[in-house]
């Protein structure tokens, strides 16, 4: 019988996790009994963990991990998938946004032989400052990595076991989970589907925490950012160039005198920020390859459920994971 899992990143979500492993029981029974609940606690200081133990107890196939400290969102569903047993893989989020109803209808989709099948959000239910923030975020993503990315679709999808131990073997320490998919390649669809207000609380990502991620992620995906940087450098010297020149001539034909203190000092001004805004795009790039090269562990486990721990495959991912 199919095994199916389904992953989900917690942060503060003790007001939606009763209702979203009731509605996933719901949804996946009619699919397969043989299902797996993966909740990945990361550290919201809530009841999030005590609610993840006690449906552990109440239902076996709930399966809880914690972190020892708050990781983010893509570090909780990597841990989720490094410790998933299914033959197919679903992500999604905690606030019920993702509708779990959804997921007969992507299995469907993937059985029609597809390793990975999206789920396009159709219209949105996020506040307008979010949607907008989404949006930019996501044209500049396929500007500056030259992917065609698909920014409706979010983290809710369906994927393969091929496509999960894939992912697994990516250990980089920047990580966005949907640009990782997406660089795999395998076979891939979508389906538009209805997507909620949260069921409970509030978005926990603010507009500083949505502009981190937004850089780390074009650093993580792209070079471009050093490219154009070499570009403009270019420019502004062409630039330069052909105003030296237009000085120059005035002086030997006309005899005009060379002046413009004030433009002088302002063209130097801008042209400092210009070689101080590339070095510190440089140094970002340099900072990240020291970061890599440390090879530190993606997350740390404070906490596992007895039904995770006792598992076959948790064995043998934990000497995987150890290796």
């Amino acid at each position: 019988m199919t095994l199916i899992s389904v992953v989900v990143p917690v942060y503060k979500s003790e007001d939606c996790l009763r209702e979203l492993y009731h509605r996933l029981k719901q949804s996946l029974e009619p699919i397969s009994v043989n299902f797996e609940i993966i909740l990945v606690e990361d550290c919201g200081g809530d009841r999030s963990w005590n609610i993840i133990e006690d449906l552990a107890m109440l239902d076996p196939r709930v399966k809880g991990i914690q972190f020892s400290r708050n990781f983010g969102q893509h570090y909780g569903i990597t841990a989720g998938l490094d410790h998933s047993s299914g033959d197919w893989v679903v992500v999604m989020d905690a606030d019920l946004q993702d509708l779990p109803e959804e997921i007969p209808r992507l299995y469907a989709k993937a059985q029609e032989g597809f390793d990975i099948v999206l789920a396009r959000r159709g219209k949105r239910k996020d506040s307008p400052l979010k949607s907008f923030s989404s949006w930019l975020f996501y044209r500049l993503f396929r500007y500056l990595s030259d992917t065609d990315y698909d920014g409706d679709a979010g983290n809710f999808r369906i994927m393969s076991r091929k496509v999960v131990n894939s992912f697994c073997l990516m250990r980089e320490q920047l990580r966005f989970f949907g640009g990782l998919v997406n660089w795999m390649g395998f076979s891939t669809s979508s389906i538009e589907v209805k997507h909620s207000s949260r069921y409970a609380g509030k978005s926990t990502y603010t507009l500083r925490k949505l502009w981190k991620l937004a850089t780390e992620t074009i650093i993580a995906y792209s070079d471009k950012p050093l490219r154009l940087s070499v570009q403009l450098g270019f420019l502004l010297s062409s630039v330069a160039f052909l105003f030296g020149s237009y000085i120059l001539i005035r002086v030997l034909i006309y005899g005009s005198p060379v002046s413009g203190w004030s433009s002088l000092f302002v063209s130097l001004y801008f042209l400092g920020g210009i070689i101080i805004a590339n070095l510190g795009i440089i140094g970002i790039y340099l900072g990240k390859t020291f970061d890599e090269s440390k090879r530190r562990p993606l997350y740390l486990v404070s906490n596992m459920t007895t039904s995770l721990q006792n598992s076959p495959h948790f064995a043998k991912q934990s000497q995987l994971l150890h290796h």
